[in-house]
């Protein structure tokens, strides 16, 4: 829930033992956090925790819609967004990435990769799209 002071989420796991993240800042009336990467750690295969992995605010730089937070998170101002009258899709975008060993000793290390995993997105190719065809079906009517 958004209201003055903000919206905070949180992601649980497990079930008699279950891991629980910190909490995570998403919007205000003056900013929203739209990418978060939320990283599963195991030890022998077994969840051991959650957290939100930062990834400071390079993704900011270059554009008067987004802000650096605390330096480690990247919002864009809520004024910015296309639901309060903006040119910015504000949609939440949450990638997973784990860390640890699995049973097998195996290392699972995709969180070094988070930071990569937006680009092989579809998300962005079907806002693209969408949009496209929504400004060629308007000129019609």
């Amino acid at each position: 829930m958004l209201d003055n002071y903000g919206g905070y989420m949180v992601a649980f796991a497990g079930h008699k033992y279950a891991a629980r993240s910190t909490a995570a800042f998403v919007a205000n009336s003056t900013y929203t956090v739209t990418s978060f990467t939320l990283v599963l750690e195991f030890t022998k295969g077994r969840q051991q925790h959650l957290h939100w992995k930062r990834d400071g605010c390079v993704k900011c730089s270059g554009s008067s819609s987004f802000v650096c937070l605390h330096n480690r998170d990247c919002a864009i101002k809520t004024n910015s967004c296309k639901t309060h009258g903006g040119t910015v899709d504000c949609s939440l975008r949450i990638q997973l990435a784990f860390s640890g060993m699995d049973k097998h000793l195996s290392v699972l290390n995709s969180w070094y990769e988070a930071q990569n995993l937006g680009q092989y997105s579809l998300y962005g190719l079907y806002s693209n799209l969408k949009d496209s065809l929504t400004r060629q079906y308007n000129k019609f009517f």
